[in-house]
C-alpha cells in the first residue's frame, strides 16, 4: 500500500513538485514510481521531459531517474493516439529497477560556450548524461573513406561504439539552468553511490609458486620402480 502525500516524505514530496511541473501525467507517472520503489526512500531524482513535433502532432516523452540507497529506478512514459483523428490519448509507462551494484559506467559530458573567457563555476551551456547497467551498445557508423580523393572504392563503415543504457540530453537553453545543474547532481549522486567499496572480504593471494593439484600433472610411478 502506497503512502498518502499528505504522509509522505520530503523527498517525495519534492518529487512529486518536479512532476507537477513538467505537466506530464504526474499523478499517473508518481503512482507508478511509488509502486516500483517498494517503499524504498527516494534518496535522488531528475526528470526530463521532451517534446517533439511530428507533421501535425506533438508527441512528448518523460524520463523519471529516481535513486535510493540501494537502486536505481528508471521511469518513462509517452503517450500517442489510438487512431489518428480519435481525441483519446494512451500513455505508455514502464519502469525497470537497476541494483547500483549492477551500475557499471556512469558519464558526463559537458559544453561550454565560450571557453576562452571560462571562470571559475562558470556553468556549462548543456550535459549528456550515459548510464549503463546492462552491458548495452550503442553503435554509431559512418562510411569509410581514404586519404585519395580520386578513389571511389567501397571502404566499409567506421564508426565507434559505446557502452550504455540510458543517454539524456539536458540543454540550458531548451530545459533551462537549473534543468543542467539538477543532471551534474544527480551524476555526482549516483557515481558516489555506484562506486562504494564491496565490504565483502576478498581471499589473500596464494604464497609460493605451488601449483594447484587439479593444474598439475598427477605423477606416475614408472614401471618396475
Amino acid at each position: 500500500m502506497q503512502p498518502s502525500i499528505g504522509s509522505a516524505s520530503s523527498a517525495t514530496r519534492k518529487l512529486k513538485k518536479t512532476l507537477d511541473h513538467a505537466g506530464f501525467y504526474p499523478a499517473l507517472v508518481l503512482d507508478v514510481i511509488l509502486d516500483a520503489l517498494d517503499g524504498r526512500e527516494p534518496a535522488g531524482d531528475l526528470v526530463h521531459l521532451e517534446t517533439h513535433v511530428e507533421r501535425t502532432e506533438v508527441h512528448r516523452h518523460i524520463t523519471v531517474l529516481v535513486l535510493t540507497e540501494d537502486m536505481l529506478v528508471v521511469a518513462q512514459a509517452d503517450d500517442q493516439h489510438l487512431e489518428e483523428d480519435g481525441p483519446e490519448p494512451l500513455a505508455h509507462v514502464s519502469t525497470e529497477s537497476v541494483p547500483l551494484a549492477a551500475v557499471s559506467s556512469v558519464v558526463l559530458s559537458a559544453a561550454w560556450a565560450r571557453p576562452q573567457e571560462y571562470r571559475h563555476a562558470d556553468q556549462p551551456r548543456e550535459v549528456t548524461l550515459a548510464i549503463s547497467w546492462s552491458g548495452a551498445q550503442r553503435l554509431d557508423l559512418v562510411p569509410a573513406g581514404c586519404a585519395d580523393p580520386q578513389c571511389d572504392a567501397d571502404h566499409g563503415y567506421t564508426g565507434t561504439s559505446a557502452l550504455e543504457d540510458l543517454v539524456l540530453r539536458i540543454s540550458a537553453d531548451a530545459d533551462g539552468p537549473d534543468a543542467v545543474q539538477s543532471a551534474r547532481r544527480f551524476a555526482r549522486s549516483i557515481r558516489s553511490a555506484s562506486t562504494v567499496p564491496d565490504p565483502r572480504p576478498h581471499p589473500a593471494p596464494a604464497r609460493g609458486g605451488t601449483v594447484p593439484a587439479r593444474l598439475g600433472r598427477p605423477h606416475q610411478p614408472r614401471p618396475g620402480a
